[in-house]
């Protein structure tokens, strides 16, 4: 999983990156809230970002406020690291977006904790999200389905009836068969999407397509 830190003190910075790495994070690290904000907004980037309070650019609150006003396709775990202990300040941090402080100086398990926390969080939402596709899929595809059922029906029944009029040395006779072969094929594609489970995909020309082998119950 990727982290991103973002502390203004090099030291401070430099014992957070180790420590997140030796618990088998990748690392993002910059050095203050403008730099930390172009990085968030990268394709890929990290789920999960740890904020100074104070640090040049945008403090840890700014940076927290003006990332929740982003539509972002995946889920943003915001944990503020300040020195600050008082309610007000707290809350504030937490009013301004961020889902989780911990206060210098800040004991390394207890930081794991509330890591993991936000592992959980950011796994179940991504759950949710994937759910959330799924269903959108399966509705059109029963839709798709239900529309396309009927006259692949009456053509593979026409497409029959032809072929047992005819005799193989008829000229049409191949190209009767043919049309009934790729009607079952599409009666197979239907079949396939009305038994999707999961939301897989694959790569196709610039984009990504619902992949339908990989997305079926194969059972």
């Amino acid at each position: 999983m990727k982290i991103l830190i973002a502390e203004d003190e090099d030291v401070s910075r430099a014992m957070l990156q180790t420590a997140l790495e030796e618990w088998g994070y990748t690392v993002t690290s910059t050095s203050d809230g403008d730099e930390a904000w172009d990085a968030l907004q990268e394709t890929d980037a990290p789920q999960l970002a740890i904020l100074d309070w104070m640090m040049p650019g945008r403090n840890g609150p700014a940076l927290c406020h003006e990332l929740r006003k982003l539509e972002r396709d995946e889920p943003l775990y915001l944990i503020l690291l300040t020195a600050r202990g008082e309610g007000g300040d707290i809350v504030r941090g937490l009013e301004a977006g961020a889902d989780d402080y911990i206060v210098k100086p800040y004991d390394s398990a207890e930081l794991q904790a509330r890591i993991d926390v936000g592992r959980r969080i950011i796994r179940l939402q991504d759950e949710l999200r994937e759910q959330v596709k799924l269903q959108g899929i399966v509705e059109m595809a029963g839709a798709v389905c239900h529309e396309m059922n009927q006259p692949m029906q009456v053509i593979s029944g026409l497409s029959e009836l032809s072929l047992w009029d005819i005799t193989e040395d008829n000229p049409l006779y191949p190209t009767i068969r043919k049309i009934k072969g790729q009607v079952d094929r599409m009666g197979e594609i239907t079949r396939k999407l009305m038994n999707i489970v999961r939301y897989e995909t694959k790569d196709y020309l610039e984009g990504k397509i619902v992949d339908i082998d990989k997305a079926v119950d194969q059972a």
